[in-house]
């Protein structure tokens, strides 16, 4: 997949109005050129990044449509999202799904959860063929939404390995982080796998056998794999810390805020950074430090500081 330019001149448009790409790189109102400075800044951070780490971020030249399942395709609307678990994309999914279900929804939140992550709900870029993918990729507004890595992975942590309902996680990575980094485990563990550790999570994350055995699941894959900012120009970067406004301001490009507002919900479980520190705690700095190392691409790139309780050697 090539890499286009983002003001490629060739942008088409729905009929008598302009596409999300061409109202991001050349707004028709003020409130919204202010925020386009803003996100010209975050994608400024993602080039330099990549420059600055083209050896490790560009070990694969060319993308294949495997590596393009997690970016979900709006026809009507002209854009890309690609989702990144646990940062917010249940919602993104759902008004996906109202922007391209052509009438069929029109209230994201009475859309159930567990329809949402219905693969054959959605259309993905890899479902396309090579010059269709070109063509998109050059001529449609790409975006993703981001969150502070650590916080990302705690909130991972949190949803696959504390609920009880998560069977199918324990069973399939549970038993393994178990298995490998439990000293002394009962049959009862190692058959169950629903009593992980964060510290046996992470040492299993930072294991050089994990990363060769297979690529690591979504909800811990870093941003950078799931998305490949380097290969693949992404128009807007939402950030959790400012998804209400970033999230709006997507669908004021896409021309549909006047009926369609991201869903807002004050979850009392979410993971915040006072959680996050404490699972910290316990996880020696060696450990921090080589896990740091994975997701720092992440850090880097979406300009997330190295966490205060971090204690790297």
């Amino acid at each position: 997949v090539m890499r286009r330019n983002p003001f490629g001149m060739d942008i088409c448009c729905r009929k008598g109005s302009r596409s999300p790409l061409q109202e991001l790189y050349n707004p028709t109102q003020v409130s919204l050129s202010n925020t386009a400075i803003l996100h010209q800044i975050r994608r400024d951070q993602v080039t330099d990044t990549c420059r600055a780490n083209s050896v490790s971020s560009r070990k694969r030249r060319v993308l294949t449509p495997n590596d393009l399942k997690h970016l979900i395709v709006d026809e009507d609307h002209e854009m890309i999202y690609c989702y990144v678990p646990k940062v917010a994309c249940t919602n993104w999914k759902r008004v996906m799904m109202v922007l391209t279900g052509r009438g069929k929804y029109s209230d994201p939140m009475e859309i159930p959860a567990n329809e949402a992550h219905v693969p054959s709900n959605l259309k993905t870029l890899n479902q396309y063929s090579i010059p269709e993918i070109n063509h998109r990729l050059k001529n449609y507004m790409k975006f993703l939404f981001v969150r502070e890595p650590f916080e990302r992975l705690v909130s991972a942590y949190r949803n696959k390995f504390t609920q009880k309902y998560n069977t199918s996680f324990h069973k399939r990575y549970g038993t393994k982080i178990v298995r490998r980094q439990r000293k002394n485990a009962t049959q009862e563990a190692l058959r169950k796998g629903d009593d992980v550790k964060f510290e046996e999570f992470v040492a299993y994350l930072i294991d050089p056998l994990t990363q060769r055995e297979e690529p690591f699941n979504e909800h811990w894959q870093t941003v950078y794999s799931l998305c490949h900012p380097c290969h693949i120009h992404y128009d807007l970067i939402g950030k959790y810390e400012t998804l209400e406004e970033d999230s709006n301001y997507i669908l004021q490009l896409a021309g549909v805020s006047n009926y369609l507002k991201f869903p807002t919900y004050a979850k009392s479980t979410r993971t915040t950074d006072e959680m996050t520190t404490e699972f910290f705690q316990n996880i020696s700095s060696e450990h921090q430090t080589q896990l740091y190392e994975v997701y720092k691409l992440d850090f880097l790139m979406f300009n997330y500081s190295v966490p205060s309780y971090l204690k790297l050697e």
